[in-house]
Parts: structure tokens; sequence; C-alpha cells
């Protein structure tokens, strides 16, 4: 196969690949796949069997390049075909397969191909979009409480603006995104989870204009202090990519949460906020917003 870079100039090119997308897992947001790369792994494409093939390859030759499952409206592909472009690329891994797939073909029939692992810190936390948007009933009434106290302190008192993100709050949202990173020493390790995600930022800033993203930024005495960036996955699910608020303002995390979910993923039923990553705080405040059910991740290595 002839690999080439995953890059936004590619984005109408490959998009009539993702029509009617049935996958779940964030991974398979066109956007989001357009700017998760950096100087340590980037992810690649060619057309294969009238099919969209992605891998990633690391900078690290010491890691593996894997696969996600293939792309093609209308076409689910049987873990014989995917042991057929793994052999044609050269590449014996699949990463991001859920349990919908594993459960439809059989852990016997994969396993006489592929061994089949969980990959826990990649499982998906899905939330219905009423739920986070509205936040009723009693098991919302700390966030609700939180948002009241953002209220009183500042919209009450004028000083907060809400609005759609667009290019030319690109750069105050970088800048804001510069200092959340510092407070959490983000540069410290290039390969760190907090590093990767700063760089998908960036670029989901930086190619604003030529993805599809939705964004909301907040004001908080004139300036931003908080935004967020979601994205469109299938057609009942958006996925909420990225999520950033100044932490010292109490309540305007719960506050951009609520109102990200009402204006970003109107018309869909479900919202994809991503994985945990295996950060325990990061589980605790996905939980804490009840997810209606989890899309779990599994890795598929060729035998």
């Amino acid at each position: 196969m002839n690999f080439r870079p995953v890059r936004p100039k590619d984005y109408q090119r490959v998009q009539p690949f993702f029509k009617n997308m049935q996958h779940e897992l964030c991974a398979y947001s066109l956007d989001s796949m357009m700017v998760w790369h950096n100087e340590g792994y980037s992810p690649y494409w060619d057309v294969h069997d009238d099919a969209l093939v992605v891998c990633v390859r690391f900078a690290d030759k010491r890691k593996n390049p894997y696969m996600i499952l293939p792309i093609a409206p209308g076409r689910e592909f049987t873990p014989e075909d995917l042991a057929k472009f793994a052999d044609k690329a050269g590449i014996g891994k699949f990463h991001f397969v859920s349990k919908a797939y594993i459960a439809k073909y059989g852990r016997e029939r994969l396993s006489s191909l592929f061994s089949v692992r969980s990959h826990v810190e990649y499982h998906d936390y899905i939330y219905a979009t009423e739920d986070l948007a509205t936040l009723k009933g009693s098991k919302y009434s700390k966030k609700r409480n939180l948002i009241n106290q953002f209220k009183k302190n500042y919209i009450n008192q004028g000083k907060v603006e809400i609005q759609d993100l667009q290019e030319e709050h690109t750069a105050e949202c970088h800048d804001f995104l510069d200092e959340w990173c510092r407070q959490r020493d983000c540069g410290r390790d290039m390969e760190d989870d907090l590093a990767c995600e700063k760089r998908a930022v960036q670029n989901a800033l930086r190619y604003w204009t030529q993805l599809r993203f939705k964004g909301t930024v907040v004001r908080v005495n004139g300036e931003i202090r908080a935004f967020a960036i979601g994205s469109h996955l299938t057609s009942s699910m958006g996925n909420l990519n990225f999520e950033k608020a100044d932490a010292d303002v109490k309540g305007l995390y719960q506050y951009l949460d609520r109102e990200s979910a009402a204006r970003l993923f109107d018309g869909y039923e479900f919202i994809n906020k991503e994985s945990d990553m295996n950060l325990p705080g990061l589980a605790h405040a996905k939980q804490s917003y009840y997810p209606v059910k989890m899309v779990h991740s599994y890795k598929l290595i060729l035998r």
C-alpha cells in the first residue's frame, strides 16, 4: 500500500468514506483524525479495495504501527478481510475495534486469526445529549449548584459572554491553551498524553477554516477563560473532542460543559466524550456526569 500522511488538505478527498459512519469510538471522527499528529506519531492513509485504510506510525521505530478498521460506506469487513488487509499493509495490529464488532463475529472466529485484547485506557464514555444539556434530576444537583454559583458571581454581574468559536477567536484560544498547559506542565514530556492533546488542540485551531469542527468560547471579564470543540461522529452521535476551562473560576467548567452540550450537539441523541486514558482523576470526572453506556475498545494482533 502507498500510505501518505493524513493532513487537512486531504479532507475533501477522504470525507466520502465517512458517510453513514457506524463506528462509535472517537478514533473514527474524521476531524479528530486530521489533528492528532505530532513529532512522535502520525496517521497515514491509502485506498485499497474501495476502502479507506488508516494506519498510525511512530517516530520511535521500536513502536509497531497499527491500523484501525477499514472505512467504507455501507460495508463492514470480516475478520478474514482484516487479516488480508494486515498482510497487504504489512501491519499486524488493529486498534480501536469496538466490543460490538467482537460480539458480531465472536471471539472463537476472531481468535483463529488474531489475539484479542481489551484496550481499557481507550474505552469511550457515551452520554445522552439531553442529560448534559439540561442536568435535570438529583444526580446532577452538585453540577447545578456550581453553575448557580458561577451565575451569581459572574453572569449576574455582567462579566460573562458566550460565543460560537470562530476563526477570529483562535489566537486567544491558543494563548489560553498555553496558560492552561503551563499550569499542568504539559510540555514536560512530549509523548505525555497532555502534551499530545495540546498539539492536537493547536492543530484544530490552526486548521479551523479547513475542517468542520464546531466550538464554544466563554469570556470572563473580557478574556477567553474556557472553550470547547466538537465534531460529527455518527448520525446520532457527536464527539466532544476538547474542553478547557480555568479551574480557578468556580463553576466555569460545569457551565461550559452544559452550554456546549446544548450548542454543539443539537440534533444528536448522544455525545461521545472520549476515554479517560486510564487516569483516575479523569475517570472520576467523566463518571460524575453519568454516562449512559461505554463503548469498549479492543486490539487485534495478527497471529
